[in-house]
């Protein structure tokens, strides 16, 4: 992500937030995980930058974290707190007004 302009990589880095909420509310999420789930989605992120937001999501109360087993190592899972929670669905109302203002709207015309 280092190679784009300064604000497009702001704005990444908003959207790359936004998906660690989305899928920390969905179920529990570890570092490795978020990182290839992200890459599908085209983004190019280090774990030397996700790993500071994950722990500056939960230092700001938004996640919460613990240790556990998984896969036969010990694994840091994150999972949405009722503030982060509650953060996305305000994300999920600007979302939806900012893409039906800015994207394209259907012609209806089926074409």
């Amino acid at each position: 992500m280092s190679d784009r302009p300064p604000l497009l990589r702001d704005i990444e880095l908003a959207f790359v937030r936004i998906h660690i909420l989305h899928h920390a509310a969905e179920h529990p999420i570890y570092g490795l995980w978020m990182r290839d789930e992200l890459a599908e989605h085209g983004y190019d992120i280090s774990v030397g930058t996700l790993y500071p937001i994950l722990h500056q999501l939960e230092d700001d109360g938004y996640l919460v974290s613990r240790e556990q087993l998984g896969g036969g190592r010990r694994r840091r899972y994150y999972e949405a707190t009722d503030a982060g929670q509650r953060l996305l669905g305000r994300i999920q109302v600007r979302l939806r007004e900012l893409t039906t203002e800015t994207l394209p709207q259907p012609s209806g015309d089926g074409a």
